[in-house]
């Protein structure tokens, strides 16, 4: 089993993550250079073109963009049960 070495989330905190007003909530988002090096990465994998390094990249980042997707879905669903 291949053990796979994540990038530390607080690496890109303070650049490459901002908190975003959408509809009167705040919700964390990627800077529009974050998502474009995801995506640039996701292409890069299909073509089978990835470094070790950034398959370690890509891991994080989407493990990362998992983590905020559950925690703004969390923070919409709060903000809908308080307007009712």
């Amino acid at each position: 089993m291949i053990s796979e070495l994540m990038v530390q989330p607080s690496y890109w905190i303070d650049r490459e993550i901002s908190m975003q007003k959408v509809r009167n909530l705040y919700l964390f988002k990627f800077t529009e250079n974050l998502q474009a090096r995801l995506e640039e990465l996701a292409e890069r994998k299909k073509a089978y073109l990835l470094t070790s390094e950034e398959v370690v990249e890509l891991a994080s980042l989407l493990e990362l963009d998992r983590i905020f997707t559950l925690i703004n879905a969390k923070v919409i669903a709060a903000s809908c049960q308080l307007d009712t």
